[in-house]
């Protein structure tokens, strides 16, 4: 059951990445498509995920009924140290990618 849970927990987080660099991309770019929405909506609901589990993944607590371990990557299939410092990586894109975005969309224009 482990397993599955690392392999779901993977899935996620690499849609998860994935949504996070289109926003850099369309931020650094401004080549915008509907698609951008998409990307917003599944960040909103990882955010709130997030919130509403005291900024844990609800994975990890399901993880931690099938091992003993509790390496930051006990609950993924990431190295140690991206895992560690996850949210801190990750937020820093999203919070450059967004204020690109607001820039880009108020004070330049969009192409």
């Amino acid at each position: 059951m482990l397993r599955t849970i690392k392999f779901i927990h993977t899935l996620v987080w690499a849609i998860m990445a994935s949504a996070i660099g289109y926003t850099l991309y369309v931020g650094i770019t401004g080549q915008r498509h509907g698609i951008l929405w998409v990307a917003f909506v599944l960040i909103l609901l990882e955010i709130a995920a997030l919130l509403l589990n005291r900024w844990r993944c609800p994975l990890s607590d399901l993880a931690v009924r099938y091992t003993e371990e509790r390496q930051h990557n006990f609950d993924i299939y990431l190295p140690e140290w991206l895992a560690k410092h996850n949210k801190t990586i990750f937020g820093t894109i999203l919070i450059v990618a967004l204020l690109l975005i607001i820039l880009r969309a108020t004070a330049i224009g969009w192409e």
